[in-house]
């Protein structure tokens, strides 16, 4: 059987060492971030999230990185000023970390291991968004994820309060979405 994420450390965007363990009980959304993307206006959506599940023991976490697109090139202050300035962001951030490919992180290597497929919008802006989304990762010889694996910058892994994956959801998803809001709210009444 496996560990749950509670028995994962991670550093804070403050360069501290947590333990996961201090979300013990609580439903997770852990979001891969970066501040020169395309979806880097789903912070605002996220902090809405936050801000209207929070009271229900709901927390979301946000590791940046810069796999994808080189799209958070910042160091962990910029990133943090960033984020708050621009968007008011109060959840958890944490220091920058790799997502895919050599020197994944503990955490992603955790999320990863459940092979979850992730939920995708369908339609054809989807479809050309997966396309170009592998050609620029071959075209810079950037790791090409596995089918479970994160694609692209704000992937959101739903973690259950017993510390679980229990659903992942590509990109293109936004934090109001009404299929993730259905599975969050779902995890919320367990």
């Amino acid at each position: 059987m496996k560990k749950s994420i509670y028995n994962i450390n991670v550093k804070t965007i403050f360069g501290e060492e947590q333990a996961l363990s201090q979300y013990e009980g609580k439903v997770l959304l852990i979001v891969n971030g970066a501040s020169q993307c395309g979806f880097t206006p789903q912070y605002s959506g996220l902090q809405n999230l936050y801000e209207k599940y929070e009271d229900r023991g709901f927390r979301i976490l946000v590791f940046p990185s810069n796999d994808f697109g080189r799209q958070e090139p910042g160091s962990d202050e910029e990133i943090k000023e960033f984020c708050r300035k621009k968007f008011g962001i109060t959840f958890d951030l944490f220091s920058k970390v790799k997502v895919v490919g050599s020197g994944k992180s503990p955490i992603y290597q955790y999320l990863q291991e459940f092979q979850l497929t992730p939920i995708k919008k369908s339609g054809i802006q989807s479809f050309i968004m997966r396309g170009v989304t592998k050609l620029l990762l071959g075209f810079r010889k950037s790791t090409i994820p596995e089918p479970y694996e994160v694609k692209w910058n704000f992937n959101k892994f739903l973690i259950d309060k017993n510390g679980f994956p229990v659903a992942s959801f590509s990109s293109e998803v936004e934090p109001n979405s009404p299929v993730l809001i259905e599975y969050l709210e779902k995890e919320l009444g367990k």
